[in-house]
């Protein structure tokens, strides 16, 4: 079983950056893949990034490749979705979720994060 926990969410203006931050329960933390995923009002939840448990293997949706940096630290049990070049169209909450296997599709993964809201003003 793993629980995880997101934060760091907030108002930004376009053009700032956020850093969220997911933090596990679970003992054999480097045992999962992580992904962020994120829904805004009115549409489906998307893929944004992820990463592999130990060998830092990762994905990035095109929309945010080059803005976005994941990265984890397993003595922490955290994962890390640094947040740069925001724009309006990041608002949405983001969610992380915890996977056996490196994974862009949401099905995979059995553990999930409440979310937390990200807003981005013009």
């Amino acid at each position: 079983q793993v629980q995880l926990v997101e934060s760091g969410g907030g108002l930004v203006q376009s053009g700032g950056s956020l850093r969220l931050s997911c933090a596990a329960s679970a003992r054999t933390f480097s045992n999962y893949a992580v992904g962020w995923f994120r829904q805004a009002p009115g549409k489906e939840r998307e893929f944004v990034t992820a990463i592999s448990g130990r060998h830092s293997g990762t994905y990035y949706a095109d929309s945010v490749n080059g803005r976005f940096t994941i990265s984890r630290d397993n003595a922490k049990n955290t994962v890390y979705l640094q947040m740069n070049s925001l724009k309006r169209e990041d608002t949405a909450v983001y969610y992380c979720a915890a996977a056996s296997v490196l994974t862009r599709s949401m099905g995979m993964y059995n553990y999930w994060g409440q979310g937390t809201q990200v807003t981005v003003s013009s």
